[in-house]
């Protein structure tokens, strides 16, 4: 079943944010997965402590987990950090 994972962040920095989003595109294809959606998000009902969302599209929650917990996307990590903070969530 198709499962997504919802990105919430907060931009900490916007130049290590651009550098991260230039390397995270392509650890994620290998696992079938693609960004459906990215911006900030339009508050129709409730707060939220982080207003840009990335929504990103996977064939199953395997594929995501996997995605995830690669060796390329984990090296990614240090880099995402300094430029937000952020939740993923796996539906």
């Amino acid at each position: 079943m198709t499962s997504f994972v919802i990105v919430d962040s907060t931009v900490i920095d916007q130049d290590k944010l651009a550098e991260y989003s230039a390397q995270a595109k392509a650890t994620i294809e290998p696992y079938g997965g693609r960004f459906i959606a990215k911006g900030e998000a339009e508050i129709l009902h409730g707060a939220t402590e982080h207003r840009a969302k990335a929504i990103l599209e996977f064939p199953d929650k395997e594929s995501a987990r996997n995605w995830y917990n690669s060796d390329a996307y984990q090296a990614l990590a240090p880099l995402r950090e300094e430029g937000i903070r952020s939740t993923f969530h796996l539906v």
